[in-house]
């Protein structure tokens, strides 16, 4: 019975309260983590379906069902063997309070990044990414943007919390370069005057291939950081029913799956997965989704840290 409390817990549905079953950490400053995962549950810059503030919850839930593989297919390798992770939880704010919101995620995420750790952000929706790219150029100067989304989310006429207008904000303020980011799924229209980033739509990139893909990729952003956000509608409804825009003619898992993978090797220096909406999913396909890539985006991390030498 010494067991009783301590025995290791590998049923899949049992004590899903942190990403992978990761320590929870409330405050990861002083740990020797390499890796932080912080939930940020907001939703109120949505224009279409709500919901996306229950997003961290339901992912978290979902990687239960990926926590029991050790090395993990196709990577060979378990990634917890390579780099520490801990759960940092949910950021708190002032409810209601987008301003609050703002000031605090970025706050918190400067904090984790000048210590030293690379921070994953799970949403929420996506307006989040504009305050973590505030407090990652703090710290890596001016990144590329790897997006991957149905939307360009440069809008220039939204309001100031808006999860459709941070990539205009974000190269005006210099967190971000244009020319070396690149946009893949778009299906929306958008202003191509003057617009800048490198887009492969989700038209072009279905009749792709993966390998000319990642080369558009790689090409783009060069030798700069990178900041790889990923909103869950870049996957078309039949993979990712639970999101607030969704949009069809898009993107499948298994291709988006290939497509991070072989990015291993970018010098990637933050990664958000945003807009899991659980109140639209089915069979908890989207949070499975959400969780996945999550996974994959720390393995790619892991690989890259590696062979760069870091």
């Amino acid at each position: 019975m010494d067991d009783l409390f301590t025995k290791e817990d590998t049923s899949l549905f049992a004590n899903a309260m942190t990403f992978l079953r990761q320590p929870y950490l409330r405050n990861p400053l002083g740990s020797n983590a390499d890796l932080v995962v912080m939930g940020v549950p907001f939703d109120m810059a949505t224009s279409g379906r709500p919901g996306a503030r229950l997003g961290p919850d339901a992912i978290r839930k979902a990687s239960v069902n990926l926590a029991w593989e050790g090395n993990k297919f196709p990577w060979g390798f378990n990634l917890l063997d390579r780099i520490n992770v801990v759960d940092a939880g949910d950021l708190v704010f002032d409810s209601g309070d987008s301003n609050d919101l703002t000031r605090r995620l970025e706050a918190a995420a400067t904090a984790i990044i000048r210590s030293g750790k690379t921070l994953l952000s799970l949403g929420g929706d996506h307006y989040i990414t504009l305050p973590l790219l505030r407090a990652h150029a703090s710290v890596h100067g001016e990144m590329a943007l790897v997006h991957f989304d149905a939307h360009t989310d440069t809008y220039a006429d939204g309001s100031a919390y808006d999860h459709g207008t941070m990539f205009y904000h974000a190269p005006n303020e210099g967190l971000i370069s244009r020319q070396h980011s690149i946009q893949v799924g778009i299906r929306t229209d958008y202003t191509r005057e003057n617009h800048g980033y490198r887009v492969l739509d989700a038209m072009q990139a279905n009749d792709m291939t993966v390998d000319d893909i990642v080369e558009a990729i790689r090409s783009t952003v060069g030798d700069k950081p990178v900041y790889l956000t990923f909103d869950i509608d870049c996957l078309d409804p039949a993979y990712a029913p639970g999101t607030g825009t969704p949009v069809c003619g898009g993107l499948t898992s298994d291709k988006v799956l290939k497509i991070i993978r072989k990015l291993a090797g970018l010098n990637i220096v933050g990664m958000d997965v945003v807009e899991v909406s659980p109140a639209y999913d089915h069979s908890d396909i989207t949070a499975l989704a959400g969780a996945t890539i999550a996974l994959e985006l720390m393995y790619v991390w892991a690989s890259s840290k590696e062979s760069l030498g870091n």
